[in-house]
C-alpha cells in the first residue's frame, strides 16, 4: 500500500502563513469570505507562481530552442530548468524522461495513442480500474477499438477499494498495459499502486499511473514505484492551467511513435522521409506552453519548500476533522469509505433527498466553493446508484475554520430543507393543473423579466426562483413513471402533459423534480406555458427569454440540458396537439 508516509513529529505547517501566499484566498464570494474546497478540480496559485509567470511575460518572453539571441537562449534555459525541477520532483532517472504536455488528459491520450500503435494488437488486453476518471477510460477504449485489444476493469468493493485478488486472477501474458489512478478524484481512495505495478510487471505488462490527484499531497518517487508512466497536471499542484507532466521510462518512450508532428519533434525533413528528434523533443511538437512550464517549475519548488511531511500531517488531521463533522449531520451519507483515503470527501444528502447541484448552489450563497456532479466518473456514480455527489477536496492552505464553515452551512441546509419537505407533504395531493398566468406567453414573459430585473445579485434571483418552485402544484407520485421522465438532466425530472379540457389545442402540464433549482425552472415554464395554445408555445423564443431573464449564465451545463429537455418535451406535446387539430 503506497500512502503518505507518517509525518515526523516536527513536521508542522503554519496554514495562516501559507494562506498569505495565495491572494485569492483573501477575496469574497457572494459577499462573504471565500472558503475554497474544490482543490480536486483545480488549486489556487501562490504569489510566487503568479510573479514568476508575470516576470516571464514582462521581461523574458521569447520562443525557445532555435533562437541565437540572448532572450531566446534565456527562455530556453528557464524552460529546460523547469524540466529538471520536474525530474527531481518525481525522481526520474534523467530529464529526457520528462515530457511537457497540456495536462494529465493529454498525457494519457499520448500514451494510449503512441503505446497503442507501438505495442497493442488484436488479442491483447488493457486494464483500467473501476475508480478511473473518464480521461483514463475513454483513451483506452479508443486504443482498444483501433488495435483490436480488449479493455478490462479491476473491480471495486462497496467501500471504493480495488479488489486485487480479482485482479490477480485476471492477469495473464495477454495484458500489455495497466492504467490506474493513484488517488480517486471522486471517492478519495488511495490506490495501492506499488502493489499493482509489481503485479502487472510479473506478467510483463507496463503500467501508467494517473497522479493528478496525488502529487499535491505526498511525495512521489517514480523509480521507487517502478512506474513505467506517471502523469499529472500543473493546475492541481498550485501551478498554471494548460501544462502538465508525462514521465515515461526511456525504453518505452524511445520505442513509441510520435503522438503529434511538427516543429521541434523532427531531426530532418525531406519530401520523401522524416526522421524524429531525440527525447524529450520527440513528443513536444510545436511551440510549447513556455510560461506554463516555467510557472509549473515554480509551483513544484513551492510545495517542496513547504515539505510533504508537513503537508501530509496537516491534511491528514484536516481530512479526519472534515469526515467527523460531516458524519454527524442527519441524512448526510459519505460516498466512499475506503480504509486508506486522502484529500477528498464525497457525500449525498438522503433525508431529505437533496440534489447535489442544489447543495452546491446553496453553499455558494454562503461563499463556500465545492464541486458537484459525477466528477467525470460516471461508472462510479452508477456503482453507487446516484446521479452525482457533492465533493469537498482539501489542500495545504485549508483550515479547520474552512471545514467548520462548510459543516455548519450544510447542517443549516439540511435543517431548512427538512422543514420545507414536511410542509410540502402536509399539503393537499389533489391532482390540479395550473391556470394560465397571462393571456399569452409573451405577456407572461414580460412580467417575469420585470420581476427578475428588480434584482441584480444572483443570491436574490436564486431566492425568487426557489420561492417560485416551492409554490408548484403537487404532481401525483403515480404520474412519475419512466414515460414521464425527462432525460438529459442530472436531476430527476418528470413532466406530464395533456390537452386542456374544453379547449381546442391548449396545453395542461404538471412537472416536478428532486432539485430545488429545477423546480424553480419548472415554475417559470408553468408561468409561460400553462393553459396556453400549442401554436403560441411553438412560436415562443425560449432561448432569448432566458437570456433576458439573466439566469442562463448561472445555470450549469446539466441544468441547461435539463431545461432543454423539458422545453423539448413541452414543444413535442404542443406539436402533437397542433397536428391532431
Amino acid at each position: 500500500m503506497t500512502v503518505a508516509a507518517e509525518p515526523r513529529p516536527h513536521a508542522t505547517l503554519d496554514a495562516e502563513k501559507i494562506r498569505a501566499d495565495f491572494p485569492i484566498l483573501h477575496t469574497h464570494a457572494r459577499g462573504k469570505p471565500l472558503v475554497y474546497l474544490d482543490n480536486g478540480a483545480s488549486t489556487q496559485k501562490p504569489r510566487q507562481v503568479i510573479d514568476t509567470i508575470v516576470r516571464y511575460y514582462e521581461s523574458q518572453n521569447a520562443n525557445i530552442h532555435r533562437g541565437v539571441y540572448e532572450l531566446s537562449q534565456n527562455a530556453t534555459e528557464q524552460y529546460e530548468h523547469a524540466r529538471r525541477i520536474a525530474q527531481r520532483f518525481l525522481n526520474a532517472a534523467e530529464p529526457a524522461e520528462v515530457i511537457f504536455t497540456r495536462g494529465t488528459t493529454e498525457s494519457i491520450n499520448l500514451v494510449a495513442s503512441s503505446f497503442g500503435r507501438g505495442f497493442l494488437e488484436a488479442g491483447d488486453e488493457v486494464f483500467i480500474s473501476a475508480l478511473e476518471h473518464h480521461s483514463n477510460i475513454v483513451p483506452w477504449q479508443i486504443a482498444c477499438q483501433q488495435s483490436g485489444a480488449e479493455l478490462k476493469v479491476i473491480p471495486m468493493n462497496e467501500h471504493g477499494e480495488l479488489m486485487l485478488d480479482d485482479f490477480a486472477a485476471m492477469l495473464s501474458s495477454r495484458v500489455k498495459i495497466v492504467a490506474v489512478t493513484h488517488l480517486s478524484n471522486a471517492l478519495g481512495t488511495v490506490v495501492p499502486v506499488e502493489q499493482i505495478i509489481a503485479m502487472a510487471h510479473s506478467v510483463g505488462a507496463a503500467v501508467l499511473i494517473d497522479g493528478a490527484q496525488w502529487v499535491a499531497h505526498a511525495k512521489t518517487d517514480v523509480q521507487k514505484l517502478d512506474a513505467d508512466f506517471y502523469c499529472f497536471s500543473g493546475h492541481k499542484i498550485f501551478g498554471p492551467t494548460g501544462i502538465g507532466i508525462l514521465y515515461g521510462k526511456r525504453k518505452y518512450l524511445d520505442a513509441m511513435p510520435p503522438y503529434q508532428s511538427g516543429g521541434d519533434m523532427i531531426e530532418q525533413v525531406t519530401f520523401r522521409k522524416t526522421t524524429y528528434a531525440q527525447l524529450p523533443n520527440k513528443f513536444e511538437a510545436g511551440t510549447p506552453n513556455i510560461a506554463g512550464a516555467i510557472g509549473l517549475g515554480a509551483a513544484l519548488e513551492y510545495v517542496q519548500k513547504v515539505g510533504f511531511d508537513a503537508i501530509a500531517s496537516h491534511e491528514r488531521a484536516l481530512h479526519a476533522h472534515l469526515t467527523k463533522r460531516l458524519s454527524v449531520i442527519p441524512g448526510l451519507k459519505i460516498i466512499g469509505t475506503a480504509k486508506h483515503k486522502a484529500s477528498v470527501v464525497s457525500f449525498t444528502v438522503e433525508e431529505p433527498k437533496l440534489n447535489a447541484q442544489d447543495i452546491g448552489v446553496m453553499l455558494d450563497l454562503e461563499g463556500i466553493a465545492i464541486r458537484t456532479g459525477h466528477h467525470c466518473c460516471q461508472p462510479i456514480m452508477d456503482r453507487y446508484g446516484v446521479p452525482g455527489t457533492a465533493r469537498a477536496s482539501l489542500a495545504l492552505y485549508n483550515t479547520k475554520h474552512d471545514v467548520d464553515r462548510l459543516a455548519d452551512a450544510l447542517a443549516k441546509i439540511v435543517r431548512v430543507s427538512t422543514e420545507k419537505a414536511a410542509a410540502r407533504s402536509a399539503g393537499t395531493h389533489e391532482i390540479k393543473f395550473p391556470d394560465p398566468s397571462a393571456s399569452t406567453p409573451d405577456e407572461a414573459a414580460a412580467e417575469l423579466v420585470e420581476t427578475f430585473e428588480m434584482f441584480e445579485d444572483w443570491k436574490d434571483k436564486y431566492a425568487v426562483l426557489i420561492e417560485m418552485g416551492e409554490k408548484l402544484l403537487p404532481m401525483d407520485p403515480a404520474m412519475k413513471t419512466e414515460v414521464t421522465k425527462v432525460h438529459g438532466c442530472q436531476s430527476v425530472v418528470h413532466m406530464f402533459g395533456r390537452k386542456r379540457p374544453g379547449t381546442q389545442d391548449s396545453v395542461d402540464f404538471l412537472a416536478d423534480s428532486d432539485a430545488d433549482i429545477v423546480r424553480g425552472l419548472i415554475a417559470i415554464l408553468e408561468k409561460l406555458f400553462a393553459g396556453q395554445s400549442a401554436h403560441a408555445i411553438l412560436a415562443f423564443d425560449i432561448e432569448g427569454f432566458f437570456k433576458k431573464l439573466g439566469l442562463d449564465q448561472h445555470l450549469s451545463m446539466g441544468r441547461r440540458n435539463g431545461l432543454a429537455g423539458m422545453v423539448s418535451r413541452l414543444k413535442a406535446h404542443a406539436n402533437q396537439l397542433v397536428t391532431a387539430s
